[in-house]
């Protein structure tokens, strides 16, 4: 029999349902190699190993009754801890937190549930989330399972690395400026942030229109999955779609053959990008035409939105500030601080310029996808920075996280859907990304195209920390 760390979870499912392995088993084996792991990556600051095994004992007695509660019954998962999860707090990275325990869970934690799946605790992430590594006062550096002095990326950074090692099989996570794919790429795992609204949410994330919900996974199967369970209607979200989810799984091996691909290595504006990133995901791009897709080097047209960035992330930052009392500030990350006191040169009148701005990127988008149906780019111009650095330590992005992540808000101001993919690595043993970006409302295609990627090219796993 196969490794329990090895299977997917529509493997597990399988064997669940031919009664070759119990819900009870896989958790044990999950929060074993969590006791292991964890020590070294620091994925997770709350792991519920009681609450967990009584979850596990109750989904293997449903299963030998012939009754499993949903589509992830007896499936190990985790929580991001900016999300709520009833009974236990939501610290988000900070000191400054209230550690009192959540009453209720948010949608789309209620949605795992309901489908039965064993939720094993909450993974780390930066101080409210506000950059693309993964570091905190509170919790500490989360390492890079293939490099350990290397960053996981953020803001999701610790559902990445529990993602790689396989320490539970759905990881739920957050993405306002890339926080699910610059994980995804730095460590090597599959993660796709939704199109906005797709997942409901509660409550609303201070970044607001920026904010999605999605999943990090090992494989593309196993995120359609949990995107099919997460996806589904909750009216405390006034801005969701809240109509009935499709199952995601359904055409996921379709294929990509005859559909328009439009490759952009640099979106258009010149992005510093280390040739060894540029050669990985070109290659990769070759991938779809040879499986009989029209792939054409093209930029969408994109004016540079750093400005419009920074004014949604300084001024929502200050507002976070704000709401912290002063005598508490000194435990903040000094760096965030200085983001958010920066952010108070953003007016109000900048914030809305910004927030209405993204009517005209996302029709520039609709226009490039009425010629083609995906967009590739790289997903990260470079392999991992350095674990606990802001901005990689030779200087060549500047003092600003965002500078050595210019292809990923784009997609949040435009609230498309957008996954990364593994698609190789540097010469120093750190995974490369290819993203694919769908048009509005078209996650099922990027799954597809995700599921086609990974069908000729599986994804690397790793069963442990290499060093």
């Amino acid at each position: 029999m196969s490794a329990i760390q090895t299977l997917t979870a529509g493997e597990l499912l399988r064997r669940y349902r031919r009664r070759e392995l119990s819900p009870v088993e896989v958790v044990r084996d999950a929060l074993a190699r969590i006791e292991r792991c964890n020590p070294v990556v620091n994925a997770f600051l709350l792991v519920d190993s009681a609450g967990a095994l009584a979850a596990a004992a109750a989904s293997e007695a449903r299963w030998k009754q012939g009754m499993p509660l949903g589509l992830v019954d007896g499936v190990p998962a985790t929580v991001k801890d900016n999300i709520w999860a009833k009974g236990w707090p939501s610290r988000r990275g900070s000191r400054t937190s209230d550690p009192a325990p959540c009453a209720a869970d948010a949608p789309a934690v209620a949605r795992l549930r309901e489908h039965g799946a064993v939720i094993l605790g909450k993974t780390t992430l930066p101080e409210f989330g506000w950059i693309g590594a993964c570091h905190s006062p509170l919790t500490g550096i989360t390492r890079n399972p293939w490099k350990l002095d290397r960053t996981t990326g953020g803001s999701s950074g610790g559902a990445a690395a529990a993602a790689l090692l396989n320490l539970g099989h759905l990881h739920l996570g957050t993405d306002g400026a890339g926080s699910i794919r610059i994980p995804a790429a730095f460590t090597g795992v599959f993660g796709i942030k939704p199109s906005f609204g797709r997942v409901p949410a509660y409550p609303a994330s201070p970044f607001g229109v920026l904010a999605h919900q999605g999943p990090l996974t090992r494989t593309v199967s196993d995120a359609a999955l949990m995107l099919a369970v997460i996806a589904q209607p909750d009216a405390r979200d006034m801005t969701a779609w809240n109509t009935p989810a499709p199952d995601f799984r359904i055409g996921l091996d379709d294929g990509v053959a005859g559909l328009r691909i439009a490759w952009s290595p640099r979106l258009g504006h010149g992005a510093r990008l280390d040739p060894q990133v540029e050669a990985a995901t070109a290659r990769a791009a070759q991938v779809f035409a040879d499986f009989g897709a029209v792939v054409e080097e093209a930029d969408p047209g994109l004016p540079d939105m750093t400005e419009q960035i920074k004014a949604f992330w300084g001024a929502i930052s200050a507002t976070v500030l704000d709401g912290i009392p002063p005598q508490r500030r000194g435990e903040l990350d000094p760096d965030f601080r200085r983001l958010a006191e920066d952010g108070r040169r953003y007016s109000v009148a900048d914030y809305v310029a910004a927030y209405h701005g993204r009517a005209e990127l996302a029709e520039t988008m609709r226009r490039f996808h009425e010629r083609y149906d995906l967009l590739l780019t790289p997903q990260m111009p470079i392999g991992a920075l350095e674990a606990g650095r802001v901005t990689p330590a030779d200087g060549s992005y500047g003092d600003e996280w965002i500078n050595w992540s210019p292809y990923t808000y784009p997609f949040n101001l435009t609230q498309q859907p957008a996954a990364s993919v593994p698609c190789g690595f540097t010469s120093d043993g750190l995974p490369i990304g290819l993203q694919i970006v769908g048009p509005a409302r078209a996650d099922h295609l990027v799954l597809r195209a995700a599921r086609a990627f990974e069908s000729a090219r599986p994804f690397a796993v790793l069963d442990a920390p290499k060093n």
